[in-house]
């Protein structure tokens, strides 16, 4: 599995979600249940993953809806 994105933005990994998914890209969540420890601020990142030979492809897709990897 690769990183394919870091954010403490719930709506950019709802929408990123949305569009993996709907190219039939598995995606993978990872430091959900982090705000627990953060006091439920959103200051640690949520990070999204995908299998290695999707990396490609899943970067693709979310430069081409405007939204930065940055991975």
């Amino acid at each position: 599995m690769k990183e394919l994105l870091r954010t403490t933005d719930p709506t950019v990994i709802a929408f990123a979600k949305a569009l993996l998914q709907g190219e039939d890209i598995a995606v993978f969540e990872l430091d959900v249940h982090m705000s627990i420890l953060d006091g439920s601020l959103g200051i640690l990142p949520r990070r999204l993953m995908v299998r290695d030979q999707d990396h490609f492809m899943a970067r693709t897709v979310l430069t081409d809806n405007d939204i930065d990897p940055g991975v």
